[in-house]
């Protein structure tokens, strides 16, 4: 038998294959499901579950079929004005309506990464372009995400490469390039980061585009990490991905994607780390294996990851099914993430966003209530209607009884049923007043409010 944690999951007796797990998977991978699409993962068991998660067809509803040309359009309209916000509602706009969960998910992952921020660069186009680079880079090796953000305007902007150079190098990007994006703390010394800032030397932006300066290139001779040779920034970056150091950077960073806080430990990501050196640091083929894996799927794993604000917004809107027929407003939601603590493409410094336990802050757990009476109240829709919670009811379980309506509530957004006493203690809070309908939406944003709804 395979006692690796990262063999293969296969449901047993005492680590069945049910909501839990399906919610888990769909929450961690992307951004909640359906009750609809949980009761079809669980019909069709956990092979095929990840299989649909991993080229992108898990969901059922809420995908409109002209997404694409859509995406483009706003996505193209953010680039060109010099209004974040704009661009903030376009990603969300990808979160909430693609057929690809996965794929945001992971692009928001490397956001994290290069914690880039407009702050510094003040370039809307630079911003997006950076994010379609994660986006179409960020499932294959690393080693082609890496190359592509050496040659990023954002990213060359914010750590400030254009004033690097020959005889006169400044040391941001090397530093953050070893200590953030490759190697990690400790794995390289200061001697390194100088050298690596004279390789890095030319690197420069031209309104708003990538270029490279041969007369402000330093092309003498470099050592780093005991290499010496007359090294380029493409140069540098091979040998910084042949480091056995970086399989263990990005081991960790994937890790800490999709497992809950301390679920794997030293040996653990060492394993990782193993399979990604011996694959060409290939990213999706490491997520795959995650997310099949007993580890995944183990009971440390379940309900042991403090949801970031992105997936809470959006996972509340796509489990409840608020995306149809009346969508939200993507720049209400922009709003509300950056309540949260998370401002897309404003992370707080280079090491990006803290997350765990810093997403519950005193401020970030007022905003996450807030949020919740304002998904319920319809004040994430442009017409202020409120959504219909009781014919989710009925679309779903066929009545409804406040009692089946709550619970299948509870289960979508929790992932597990909730116990009698906390489902009383809700319907007492949610009161009497007004109709079925307003005392279940009061219901749904105390449930959401609850310390159990802020896990995943």
């Amino acid at each position: 038998m395979n006692t690796s944690p990262w063999s293969p999951y296969r449901p047993a007796d005492a680590e069945p294959w049910n909501l839990e797990r399906a919610w888990t998977l769909r929450r961690r991978a992307g951004f909640a499901a359906t009750w609809a699409e949980l009761e079809r993962d669980l019909a069709d068991g956990p092979e095929k579950a990840v299989d649909r998660v991993l080229d992108g067809s898990c969901r059922l509803a809420g995908v409109p079929s002209d997404f694409a040309r859509t995406a483009e359009l706003l996505g193209d309209a953010a680039a060109g004005s010099s209004d974040a916000r704009r661009l903030q509602a376009w990603w969300l706009f990808r979160c909430l309506f693609t057929h690809d969960p996965l794929q945001e998910r992971l692009t928001l992952a490397w956001h994290d990464h290069f914690a880039t921020s407009q702050v510094k660069v003040d370039d809307v186009g630079a911003m997006h372009r950076q994010n379609e680079t994660f986006r179409k880079l960020g499932r294959g090796p690393f080693g082609d995400l890496l190359r592509a953000l050496l040659h990023d305007p954002a990213l060359l902007a914010w750590l400030d490469a254009p004033s690097n150079r020959k005889q006169k190098p400044n040391e941001n990007l090397a530093r953050e390039l070893m200590e953030l994006f490759t190697l990690g703390v400790g794995r390289y010394s200061e001697s390194d980061v100088k050298e690596a800032a004279r390789a890095l030397t030319g690197l420069g932006v031209t309104q708003g585009r990538f270029t490279m300066r041969a007369d402000r290139h330093d092309d003498g001779p470099k050592t780093v990490l005991g290499k010496t040779g007359n090294l380029d920034p493409d140069a540098l970056a091979d040998l910084l991905l042949a480091q056995p150091a970086t399989a263990d950077r990005l081991a960790w960073r994937l890790c800490n994607t999709f497992l809950g806080e301390n679920v794997a430990d030293a040996a653990t990501r060492t394993a990782l780390a193993e399979q990604l050196r011996g694959d060409g640091l290939h990213v999706g083929r490491a997520v795959d294996t995650i997310l099949r894996s007993r580890i995944f799927f183990g009971p440390r794993n379940l309900h042991a990851r403090i949801g970031d604000p992105v997936g809470f917004v959006v996972g509340s809107v796509r489990a409840l099914e608020c995306f149809a027929p009346r969508p939200p407003s993507t720049l209400l939601l922009a709003e509300w993430t950056e309540r949260l603590g998370q401002a897309l493409f404003f992370p707080p410094n280079v090491g990006g966003w803290p997350g765990g336990r810093g997403w519950l802050s005193g401020r970030g757990v007022v905003a996450r209530a807030n949020f919740a009476a304002a998904l319920a109240e319809g004040r994430l829709h442009a017409d202020g209607k409120p959504p219909d919670f009781a014919s989710l009811a009925e679309r779903n379980v066929k009545t409804r009884e406040p009692d089946a309506a709550l619970k299948l509530v509870s289960e979508v957004l929790s992932g597990r049923v909730l116990d009698p006493s906390s489902a009383d203690a809700i319907q007492r809070s949610a009161g009497d007043a007004g109709s079925a309908n307003d005392r279940l939406n009061r219901a749904v944003a105390l449930l959401l409010a609850r310390p159990e709804s802020q896990l995943v």
